[in-house]
């Protein structure tokens, strides 16, 4: 069986379906991996191009976001990279009302055991009340 590692302009036509052509090729993709007939995966920038692209081209709120971002990490027959992160930046990020590259950060801090964030953003992870140091 083969695998392959889908790029975010296959969620993002599969998703707004503002493209039927593709959209019609992307959910025949995603149906394929749902029975088992080829392999997908997927990581965090690809992630982090979806919510870019839907919240500042396609104007879709913060919370549907991350909406469509769970759905994704639910879809049968993709394995997602560092699921464990991605998840706990859902939840973070639905928690806290920031954005999800912020609340991947944060959950990415704490799985590497590091003590703080060092950040210029300080008030986004506030927010999450991370812990962040000031830059040296």
């Amino acid at each position: 069986m083969k695998t392959f590692f889908v790029d975010a302009n296959v969620f993002l036509r599969f998703f707004t379906e503002d493209d039927g052509v593709q959209h019609g090729r992307a959910a025949d993709l995603l149906r394929r991996a749902a029975s088992g007939k080829c392999g997908l995966v997927t990581g965090p920038p690809v992630l982090f191009e979806i919510a870019w692209t839907l919240r500042s081209a396609y104007d879709v709120p913060r919370e549907k976001v991350l909406d469509v971002l769970s759905r994704l990490t639910g879809l049968p027959g993709l394995r997602m990279i560092d699921s464990d992160l991605v998840e706990d930046a859902i939840v973070i990020a639905r928690s806290s009302r920031q954005e999800f590259a912020d609340a991947y950060i944060l959950a990415s801090m704490r799985k590497s055991g590091a003590d703080a964030i060092a950040t210029f953003n300080r008030k986004h992870f506030e927010r999450m009340n991370a812990p962040i140091t000031t830059v040296c």
